[in-house]
């Protein structure tokens, strides 16, 4: 085998032009995979970090009712829908992969938040637990979080976001000041950011439809235990959850949803928790290029049939001009498999030279696409082994007809030559 590599490289050597422009269909057709695979896998990831955020792995479980999500205001309080209790709260911590938990109430106000006179038009009110912000990756960045008194004694105090605080108080300082919500008069303690700021990238009015459907104008906190203070008693909760990886949001969303169905008694069998699934949304819009890419593919792999056939002409042409070297070879005793496998293993180290330069040449071309068209790249290490693997294998099976017709060569026919 060792020695038959070494004879491979000697007659690649020796006529290296000839064997460059053999390659070439090879290096062309890797190439173009490695670089459609990794500018693929480029744009899922940013798509995936677009819906999801870079690192934040939460999932929002909401009551739905068929194909919306329940409406309180609209529809009341359902039946058959309980609390969820701290006990609830702990099983949901035991399902595999989630590392934190919360539970929080949410209404989108259209017309009972104010400041002064100004409104906070379809803002959201949200009555959170201790462990939300946590949950939720906020920090405090200005003012203070809610401490464990505000939820004993019932405090009427609210955190804002930056949107919430820049739409009521337009450039002021809103800590201290005092808004309204449902005409109840709330003290703002404090400003919550997110720790990870992501910005995702924004190319069509459809995308920023996709990663801004809640709109802009902001949230309120308040304590979970004044909600009835400005809305109805033993409304449903919702609940967020943490996990440890992007790739664990799907599963544990829907066992967290399937454990709070578990408890529902209501009648009306459209009423169910659904996980607010961003992940299956992102890999619904990349499913949505996904024919595209593989034609893409396929076409980038025609080319490698045309480097194979290119491959089965000049072994063709080599078994020709090396004709009475087989014959000689032949008349000292050299075995078919012998002649066979030589031939295999020069066509085979050919073509995985080719595919080596092409994985070169494919990974340069990905930056410099990413570079023109800011698309962003990722390069695929198994892409990139099978693609060496695939050219080795094309080798293989485009210099079998010349190998076998060298192996089969009459010794006596070979010598006499010419």
């Amino acid at each position: 085998m060792f020695e038959n590599i070494r004879l491979s490289f000697q007659g690649i050597w020796s006529h290296k032009m000839r064997s460059f422009l053999t390659m070439l269909g090879i290096i062309i057709g890797i190439a173009a995979i490695i670089a459609i695979v990794s500018t693929i896998k480029g744009t899922n990831e940013q798509i995936k970090q677009n819906l999801i955020g870079s690192g934040e792995n939460t999932v929002e479980i909401n009551l739905y009712q068929g194909d919306w999500q329940y409406e309180m205001e609209y529809n009341g309080i359902p039946q058959g829908v309980p609390l969820v209790t701290e006990n609830v709260l702990d099983q949901i911590r035991d399902i595999s992969n989630v590392r934190n938990v919360s539970s929080y109430l949410s209404r989108q106000d259209y017309n009972g938040v104010f400041y002064q006179n100004t409104p906070l038009s379809g803002g959201y009110v949200r009555g959170v637990d201790s462990s939300y912000f946590d949950t939720c990756n906020y920090i405090v960045q200005k003012g203070r979080g809610f401490v464990e008194a505000d939820y004993q004694t019932y405090r009427k105090v609210a955190i804002l976001d930056g949107d919430s605080a820049d739409a009521l108080f337009q450039g002021e300082d809103p800590i201290g000041r005092t808004i309204e919500i449902q005409q109840e008069p709330f003290t703002v303690v404090g400003i919550v950011t997110k720790a990870k700021v992501f910005e995702p990238v924004i190319n069509s009015i459809d995308e920023y439809n996709t990663y801004f459907s809640e709109g802009t104008a902001g949230s309120i906190y308040v304590p979970n235990t004044t909600w009835p203070v400005i809305y109805q008693y033993d409304e449903p909760q919702n609940v967020v959850i943490r996990t440890d990886s992007t790739d664990s949001m799907t599963k544990a969303g829907k066992e967290c949803a399937d454990l709070l169905n578990s408890f529902l008694s209501t009648k009306d069998e459209t009423i169910r928790y659904k996980a607010k699934d961003l992940l299956e949304q992102a890999q619904q819009i990349q499913e949505l290029s996904g024919s595209t890419n593989r034609m893409l593919i396929w076409i980038a792999g025609i080319s490698l049939i045309v480097g194979g056939i290119g491959v089965m002409n000049i072994m063709l042409v080599s078994v020709t001009e090396r004709t009475q070297e087989i014959g000689l070879k032949k008349a000292i005793g050299a075995r078919k498999s012998k002649i066979l496998g030589q031939f295999l293993t020069e066509a085979a180290v050919l073509t995985s030279l080719g595919g080596l330069f092409g994985v070169i040449v494919g990974i340069v071309l990905a930056e410099i696409i990413s570079y023109i068209s800011t698309t962003p790249v990722a390069i695929s290490v198994p892409a990139a082994v099978g693609a060496v693997a695939f050219s080795m294998v094309i080798g293989i099976v485009f210099g079998v007809f010349p190998s076998y017709k060298a192996a089969n060569l009459n010794p006596i026919d070979a010598l006499r030559h010419e």
